[in-house]
């Protein structure tokens, strides 16, 4: 069942786990039904990561408007009450052209704070005490040091996995900095959209021999030298931006000599436990998501499932 609402502008949302086949489904439909992509991806919006962070071609990007892809510096520390407003803002203007937005991408938290309409507190990063918070992270180990914020904010330490130091650091930070849980702060208000969410799905299986694919293909197609030159441009590989699938794993080849082979495995690895995680995501935010397995549909078909969406007041 999609949240809809005719008295509200539509927003198509397309999510699912990496390597599923969004982008090429967000560009069938978009194509068909006069479309613009937000993308929805924490790794896609920095440039120089083409490669690894399986960004659109530059044919893709000139099939289809495309926003929020390619943006910021690897360096810029993109919050995401920053993302949001950036998304909304995009989402806005799409409106004004009379086009439909699709919002596209595999971020839950990206997805979730646009469409649950979640009030994300602006708390600027305070450099010392992340440093701080980090050193402490590191002396007594991811367990510990979520249980610290299990006893200052329940709420928040339920919804984050202990393993998630960096937002476990951002939930501590913001209560250090404010006195309040970032629970608290995180209210939410419906979002002025009526909102079709598309899920796309496949055997665990078969998913993960895909994804696993597709680190081969990265790696044929330059990744290794993407991170180098990432590295060489000066980008330290404890910047947010290079914890990404692929680029924390292939820094500590070129770094600490870790075997390009064992680097490679270390990738796929830490890919199937971000599908892991990804899936949990949108399964505990599935409010009426409309799930596809994708290789049982087609992209007709959807093109079909979203224009009577946009004519009719409900799908389900």
């Amino acid at each position: 069942m999609s949240r809809d609402n005719r008295a509200q502008p539509p927003l198509l949302v397309i999510l699912g786990p990496t390597a599923i086949g969004k982008t090429r489904l967000a560009l069938t439909i978009g194509g068909a039904l006069n479309g613009e992509i937000v993308g929805a991806d924490s790794r896609q919006v920095y440039r120089y990561m083409d490669i690894g962070t399986a960004k659109p071609t530059p044919a893709e990007l000139t099939a289809l408007p495309h926003h929020l892809i390619d943006f910021a510096d690897p360096g810029y520390n993109l919050t995401l009450a920053d993302y949001q407003q950036r998304a909304i803002t995009a989402i806005d203007s799409i409106h004004a052209r009379g086009r439909l937005p699709l919002l596209v991408g595999g971020t839950g938290q990206y997805i979730s704070a646009v469409t649950e309409g979640w009030t994300v507190p602006e708390i600027a990063p305070n450099a010392a005490l992340r440093a701080e918070l980090e050193a402490e992270a590191e002396r007594v180990g991811p367990a510990a040091f979520h249980a610290r914020l299990m006893t200052v904010d329940p709420e928040a330490a339920a919804r984050i996995h202990p393993n998630n130091v960096r937002r476990v650091i951002r939930a501590l930070e913001v209560y250090l900095e404010t006195g309040q849980p970032i629970s608290e702060l995180q209210r939410k208000q419906p979002p002025p959209y009526r909102i079709l969410e598309l899920g796309l799905e496949m055997e665990r299986q078969a998913l993960v021999a895909r994804a696993d694919v597709r680190v081969d293909q990265m790696m044929a197609a330059g990744f290794l030298d993407e991170v180098a030159g990432l590295l060489a441009m000066g980008y330290d590989r404890r910047l947010p931006s290079m914890s990404g699938l692929g680029y924390a794993q292939l820094a500590a080849h070129l770094i600490d000599g870790r075997p390009l082979a064992d680097a490679v495995q270390d990738t796929k690895t830490a890919t199937h436990s971000y599908i892991r995680r990804q899936i949990t995501w949108f399964r505990g935010h599935d409010r009426g998501i409309l799930w596809h397995n994708v290789e049982q549909i087609s992209g007709e078909d959807l093109i079909g499932v979203v224009a009577r969406w946009l004519t009719e007041p409900e799908v389900s």
